[in-house]
């Protein structure tokens, strides 16, 4: 616990986006109620998502995606500390080319948010039959709901892609969602 207490002081110190605990919560007890055993996290931060998902159980094993190298080494570090480094698979590489092997019963996208489609595109044909896909910050800090929060033309942009991306989800023919208002707002989508 002292371990996960100083991942989020280095974050809040460093300005590294790490989960909101009430999303964090909510994903562990997906993960508990759900039994998942294998999940893929793309966009891994500094890790502490990671390490909350593997401490769950002794069986969890999580295979995790950074492209930021700083926090990549961050990460790796992290995951030594806190005794995890068997069960936790630390990938250095860009997560829309990077090549995965496998199935997962949790996929979760916390990356880049303009490329969130492109992420789900991608490893949906990683997902096991029963699994499901969830998605982070489909608020943006209430910026999705309310433009006006924001007078930044790129973050204006960023918040228009996330948009799509909820349109995408309500809308995808292979995929039902569900939208959760915990965290910054999650969703779950499962195979029809």
């Amino acid at each position: 616990m002292d371990n996960l207490l100083s991942i989020k002081a280095y974050a809040s110190r460093e300005a590294v986006p790490i989960m909101q605990d009430e999303g964090c919560d909510f994903i562990c007890d997906y993960i508990k109620e759900h039994k998942c055993k294998n999940i893929l996290e793309i966009g891994t931060a500094i890790g502490y998502s990671s390490i909350r998902f593997a401490n769950l159980a002794d069986d969890i094993k999580v295979t995790t995606i950074e492209l930021d190298i700083d926090r990549h080494l961050k990460a790796v570090e992290n995951f030594k500390n806190a005794g995890l480094s068997d069960r936790i698979t630390a990938i250095h590489a860009d997560a829309l080319t990077c090549p995965l092997e496998g199935f997962f019963d949790l996929i979760f996208i916390d990356a880049a948010k303009a490329q969130y489609i492109k992420f789900f595109e991608k490893y949906k044909a990683n997902l096991a039959p029963e699994g499901v896909i969830i998605s982070d910050n489909l608020s943006f800090h209430g910026m999705v709901d309310d433009l006006s929060l924001t007078h930044n033309y790129s973050t204006k942009k960023l918040v228009k892609k996330i948009q799509k991306y909820a349109e995408y989800l309500r809308i995808n023919p292979e995929f039902e969602t569900t939208f959760y208002e915990v965290g910054d707002r999650i969703a779950v989508s499962k195979r029809k």
